[in-house]
């Protein structure tokens, strides 16, 4: 079994023709190989849980070898991002990420106790429709999974703010029914941060809703995390 998923209908594919996952990390390499992501360190590391959801936004984890070029204070990993949603008596149960990226951290970080979702979405632009229904489609099927428990879906790109903002107002605001201003208002509250792409902020609040025919089939389950903490 293949350790990394891609939802079938976001910007990447696996199918001949479409550039891969791998694809785009190896285009990347000549803009930077390492080093923290720019502008990650003016970002708080973790939001609190949206109020009605079980989301929770946070900025991307990062792997040892980029921690290390930080002071203790400023790092940031898979097992702080747990040990903050349990500082706010919370669980979290699936990790959706959002970067364009595989640099950040490996999937086999991840905790045994996590799910993972990769759902690569490029920044600047706002998220395709394929995309947000690979996001819609693995909320859905998380929800439904995890009826009998109130385990979070953590959601990030590469600062937690624009791209994982974007894609849970357009979730409140297709699924659950909420007004434009009102799933800002709530996402922006949680983050400790405001969206800052205009253009998301004017598609969310002036283009039409997008379907939502489709969000209860399946895709791929998710991967399960096989770290254990050392």
């Amino acid at each position: 079994m293949s350790w990394l998923f891609i939802c079938r209908n976001s910007t990447l594919l696996s199918s001949a023709g479409n550039r891969t996952l791998l694809g785009v990390a190896m285009s990347q390499k000549k803009k930077k190989t390492t080093g923290i992501p720019d502008g990650w360190l003016d970002y708080c590391p973790v939001g609190s849980r949206i109020p009605g959801t079980r989301f929770i936004p946070f900025k991307v984890p990062l792997k040892a070898a980029l921690n290390c070029q930080l002071p203790a204070s400023q790092s940031f990993d898979l097992w702080d991002l747990l040990d903050s949603v349990r500082q706010q008596n919370q669980e979290l149960g699936l990790i959706i990420d959002l970067t364009f990226t595989t640099r950040y951290y490996s999937v086999s970080d991840i905790p045994q106790c996590c799910a993972y979702i990769k759902i690569p979405t490029e920044g600047h632009r706002v998220p395709n429709d394929g995309a947000i229904l690979s996001f819609k489609r693995a909320v859905r099927h998380f929800l439904s999974q995890n009826q009998d428990n109130s385990r979070l879906i953590g959601v990030h790109c590469t600062h937690g703010l624009n791209r994982t903002g974007y894609l849970i107002c357009r979730y409140l605001i297709d699924v659950d029914r909420l007004d434009a201003a009102a799933a800002l208002q709530l996402f922006n509250s949680s983050r400790g941060h405001h969206i800052e792409r205009k253009n998301y902020i004017r598609d969310l609040q002036h283009a039409a809703k997008r379907s939502n025919r489709g969000i209860d089939e399946p895709e791929r389950n998710p991967i399960m995390g096989l770290a254990v903490r050392k």
